[in-house]
């Protein structure tokens, strides 16, 4: 029977390390040392992802850079390594949660000591060590920044955008099988003027459009990387040129223009970038807040609300009310909307904690921009596919409400003007009436001059 443990080593002494698990002694520490939110909040499997390709984009720039320390075999196993770990295949050997280190050390030795086990095992020989060879020019200080830049910016523009795009092409279809259909506007939730269904659709798409803007916008700073600043921005013990190597490395691996931050002692300690990255998501979240409040403001009822659209049938909406059906993927959106909004707090509470020369709050940090991301992907799909591409517009309720709104009275102003208008609309409401009953009544107009001024749908 194999061994359950093996026995490790690191500065303060050995350890005792599971058998059948490529991390090291360092690891093994923190998996001890920081038992809180095991096995829920581990450190995101986006940030994983970006530290393999950095230590890729590393070795291969040491091969060029140092080719006399990083042979070509220490860069092939590195590399097979790391490319198992991108593919998922090394999951369950990155057991470390959000909350450690606030510069996540931790997680880089993670990282370094899983690709220098599982680097040996493939070289069939103790070929790599973790520091030397795995972090070689590198320090945690620059390489967790950089991991989360390269996380946040695949997020942001290979998740977040072609869902957000996707519900955007939905609204858009929506928008012009409606283009003929009038409406009441309301503003303070009270009836105002006419509208097209389509043109109330057209704002929700240009604010989709516009968060898409801000989001790609807000992207770009983020590709620049602190890698190349080791441990406080001046680059020690990296080779001239590493930074600049290492992220067009990067920038090839990935098809996106990471490049080096210019300042490396900025790159080290601020995370306004990410502040304003973040900020964009909160945008969007705010506008699916609207969306998703505006929709099910107007499917209400189905006989006692507005009544004037009608939402897919997902589940039974109540446990002692047969045959009621709620808008629940209006409320997901809220919901996500709240959490993105509240993580929106947490991103700017940490980026104001950076101290001389590093942040150290950036697993946080990294946790709740991508959980904001993987919420905005999944509520923004589920959202489409379950709720907006089966809208169904009742053009009777639109009409019939249209009829009944006082504020059709506006049309009236340039004739009779804006006091008279506000009688005939008072007594119509008083009275019960229509507001041709009421202007008639009050003398304002004959029945024949009401009609031709009256048009509601030139009103829109």
């Amino acid at each position: 029977m194999a061994a359950e443990y093996r026995t490790e080593h690191d500065s303060l002494g050995e350890v005792r390390v599971p058998a059948d698990r490529y991390w090291g002694a360092q690891t093994e520490r923190s998996r001890n040392n920081f038992p809180i939110g095991a096995g829920k909040e581990t450190m995101p499997e986006e940030i994983i992802h970006a530290f393999a390709l950095l230590k890729e984009a590393a070795a291969r720039a040491n091969r060029e850079l140092r080719p006399e320390k990083m042979t070509e075999e220490k860069c092939a196993a590195v590399c097979a390594a790391a490319k198992e770990v991108r593919e998922g295949k090394l999951k369950d050997h990155f057991p470390l949660v959000v909350w450690q280190t606030g510069s996540g050390t931790q997680s880089n030795m993670n990282m370094n000591e899983v690709l220098a086990n599982r680097g040996n095992e493939i070289a069939g020989r103790k070929l790599l060590h973790p520091n030397d060879d795995v972090n070689m020019s590198q320090s945690s200080n620059d390489t967790f920044p950089t991991a989360m830049h390269i996380a946040f910016v695949l997020a942001a523009e290979g998740r977040v955008l072609p869902a957000l795009e996707k519900l955007t092409a939905t609204l858009q279809r929506l928008e012009e099988e409606n283009r003929d259909v009038l409406k009441c506007g309301r503003t303070h939730l009270q009836d105002a003027t006419p509208i097209r269904f389509s043109q109330e659709v057209s704002g929700w798409r240009a604010s989709l459009e516009r968060d898409a803007e801000l989001i790609r916008a807000a992207a770009e700073p983020l590709k620049e990387l602190a890698l190349g600043g080791t441990a406080v921005g001046t680059g020690l013990n990296a080779p001239e040129g590493f930074d600049r190597k290492s992220a067009g490395i990067l920038a090839e691996m990935t098809g996106t223009d990471f490049r080096t931050a210019p300042n490396k002692f900025h790159a080290l300690t601020s995370l306004d970038e990410v502040v304003f990255a973040h900020g964009a998501l909160k945008a969007l979240a705010g506008d699916l807040m609207k969306i998703a409040n505006d929709i099910r403001w107007l499917a209400s009822g189905p006989r006692l609300g507005l009544g004037e659209i009608t939402l897919p049938a997902n589940e039974p909406g109540s446990s002692i009310m047969p045959g009621k059906v709620n808008p629940t993927q209006c409320e997901q959106v809220t919901m996500v909307a709240v959490q993105v909004i509240g993580n929106d707090t947490a991103v700017g509470m940490a980026a104001s904690q950076g101290n001389f020369e590093l942040n150290v709050f950036l697993p946080v940090t990294a946790y709740n921009f991508l959980q904001s991301a993987r919420l905005l992907v999944e509520s923004m799909e589920s959202f489409n596919d379950r709720c907006v591409s089966g809208i169904r517009v009742n053009r009777e309720k639109m009409a019939e409400n249209l009829r009944s709104s006082l504020m059709l009275v506006t049309a009236l102003n340039p004739v009779i003007g804006y006091e008279k208008a506000a009688q005939t609309a008072q007594k119509a409401y008083r009275d019960g009436t229509s507001l041709k009953e009421a202007c008639t009544a009050l003398g304002f107009l004959t029945e024949e001059q009401f009609d031709e001024c009256f048009h509601p749908e030139e009103m829109a």
